[in-house]
């Protein structure tokens, strides 16, 4: 059985090439992503076992979905098919000063409209020590979200380590609402990946300081760690890439990448993998600096899934990626 369950939505993602806008689109390179599944992914990368639980359309970008999940090494056998469709979302990329855009393309997909007791918890979670969901999940529809407290619950019940992204996407749903769904699921949660900027957002959460914000967190939630990806912009192409952490009263701050950015879509969840993957280790400092490593790495790296090596990261790690591999 998996090690890692993760829950969570894919979309098929369309982008026009060479930064054309959609409105002059000729064409669409198509992609595969989905936060908890790049999540997933990037844990495979780095030798555990997982699982993505969802809900796909019987049609053949629901053949699509699947095909992507399996050549990425995650289990997709509590994936369900279901009514509803594919989610869609089309991407313009920047070129500044244009900022990218995304327009999203899901309402009544086949995760938005799975019901509590559709998934048997018991049995997904039967093996597992870890679970991982987003808000990305709870955003698509009341019954997604009930879905999401049912399985962060019985995740709770059977002992697993509860994680949650918050993953606040202002296109999906209020802060105000974000905030309401996500304050009642994270007393279930054990680590929460946040940004200052989320939690101000969401919780009316501010501190002069990462620590200070995540600290407060913590208390309100009873959580056991918090943690971030920072992005710092140099120019639009080029990022300097670092990672904080909170647990147990004591701050965390990995070493810094210099990034040309390829594609900065799952990044964070490529972030998440790596600090996940420090935890199921016991070591919350290194899951950092891994995660700051591949978070970095996956900026390179074409589609949302964090197509990377093990060798990567650790070259990533020791400082010497540039170098040439004979």
């Amino acid at each position: 059985m998996a090690e890692i369950v993760t829950l969570g939505e894919a979309l098929v993602r369309l982008t026009p090439p060479r930064f054309h806008r959609l409105e002059t689109a000729t064409s669409l390179e198509v992609e595969v992503g989905g936060a908890e599944l790049n999540t997933a992914a990037g844990l495979v990368r780095l030798g555990h076992s997982t699982a993505w639980v969802s809900r796909v359309p019987d049609s053949p970008l629901g053949a699509l979905v699947r095909s992507r999940v399996r050549a990425a090494g995650v289990d997709d056998r509590f994936v369900q098919t279901g009514a509803g469709r594919a989610g869609l979302y089309f991407l313009e990329e920047a070129a500044a000063p244009r900022a990218a855009s995304i327009l999203y393309d899901r309402a009544g997909s086949s995760t938005a409209l799975a019901a509590p007791g559709d998934f048997d918890w018991p049995r997904i979670f039967d093996g597992a020590n870890w679970f991982h969901v987003s808000g990305i999940t709870a955003a698509l529809s009341a019954n997604a979200a009930a879905v999401v407290a049912e399985a962060m619950a019985a995740a709770d019940t059977a002992g697993l380590t509860v994680s949650v992204d918050l993953n606040f996407r202002a296109k999906l749903w209020s802060a105000a609402e974000a905030g309401r769904v996500m304050s009642g699921l994270l007393s279930h949660c054990d680590v929460l990946f946040a940004s200052e900027s989320d939690a101000a957002s969401l919780f009316d959460i501010t501190g002069e300081t990462y620590a200070a914000v995540a600290a407060k967190l913590c208390e309100r939630f009873g959580l056991q760690a918090v943690a971030t990806m920072r992005r710092d912009a140099v120019v639009l192409w080029h990022d300097r890439v670092r990672a904080i952490g909170y647990r147990a009263g004591q701050r965390y701050e990995s070493k810094a990448y210099e990034v040309e950015v390829v594609d900065r879509l799952g990044t964070g969840d490529a972030f998440a993998a790596g600090v996940i993957d420090g935890l199921l280790h016991d070591d919350f400092e290194q899951g950092l600096e891994t995660g700051a490593a591949m978070g970095a790495l996956a900026h390179t790296i074409r589609g949302d899934l964090p197509l990377i090596s093990k060798a990567e990261i650790t070259a990533a790690l020791a400082g010497d990626s540039l170098r040439i591999r004979r």
